[in-house]
């Protein structure tokens, strides 16, 4: 009744579900551990975040321009604050607000993009502390230009006036007649009661969509290993049952098998 699995097609058959498995099973696994790279990857970033914070601050203009090995190190600046700008659309602990900005400047030249913290509900310039008046000096993480469409900041454009969708040179420079650094930096403790902006992670180094991409092509994987699986044991039953029917005369047996499903 097996003897079909000696034909030509049941040899190809066969074989190409013994390679077909390990494939995917070897593809199954090596995006897992993608996503396991990714995983570790995002801990050591927000690890080494909290070891920047406790390093002494250098000063900016030794840490540009913003790289790996400089994004989220401590940074001190020293200037007078200037132009203020809201950040709508920014979500901390799953609640909506917005980020006040408020750009340095220094010894009256480029001025140093300064997020002084969030503020929640929807952007309101009434609500915003005035910023501190006179020389200050500000301590924080250094930070990339952000680029519109990316890592949750909104690719739009149009703001109303005293708002901003991007923190980046790009985007301020149009906004204030002085040029802007291509940084930016988020103060260690909000100013004014303000809650303080998270530190980002150095790109490619969080959970973002491409981590849950490679989860996703893991379970992808596994499952055409069960149904190469699968549809060789359906191949087989409806040869078995073939073979049987025309062993009972039910079907004529010809030297043609069954075309397969």
């Amino acid at each position: 009744m097996y003897r079909f699995l000696l034909t030509p097609r049941w040899w190809g058959i066969n074989v190409f579900v013994l390679l077909a498995i390990p494939f995917c099973v070897f593809m199954g696994s090596w995006q897992l551990s993608r996503f396991e790279e990714r995983v570790d990857s995002h801990r050591g970033a927000q690890a080494e975040a909290a070891s920047d914070k406790r390093e002494a601050a250098r000063p900016v203009a030794e840490m540009l321009p913003v790289d790996k090995a400089t994004l989220g190190e401590q940074v001190t600046a020293t200037g007078r604050y200037g132009e203020q700008f809201l950040v709508p659309d920014r979500e901390l602990d799953d609640r909506q607000g917005f980020y006040v900005l408020t750009l340095l400047r220094i010894d009256g030249g480029e001025a140093l993009p300064v997020v002084r913290g969030w503020l929640p509900g929807d952007a309101d310039a009434a609500e915003v502390p005035d910023a501190p008046a006179g020389e200050v000096t500000v301590t924080g993480a250094l930070q990339a230009s952000e680029q519109p469409g990316e890592n949750g900041v909104p690719g739009r454009g149009g703001w109303p006036q005293g708002q901003t969708g991007a923190i980046s040179a790009a985007s301020l420079v149009n906004l204030v007649p002085y040029d802007v650094y291509d940084a930016w930096v988020t103060l260690n403790e909000g100013d004014a009661g303000m809650k303080a902006v998270p530190v980002s992670a150095t790109q490619d180094s969080g959970l973002d969509l491409k981590a849950f991409q490679n989860l996703g092509y893991t379970g992808e994987w596994f499952v055409f290993a069960g149904f190469v699986v699968f549809m060789w044991f359906r191949l087989l039953r409806r040869e078995v049952e073939f073979a049987r029917d025309a062993e009972l005369g039910l079907v004529e047996r010809e030297d043609s098998e069954p075309v397969g499903v």
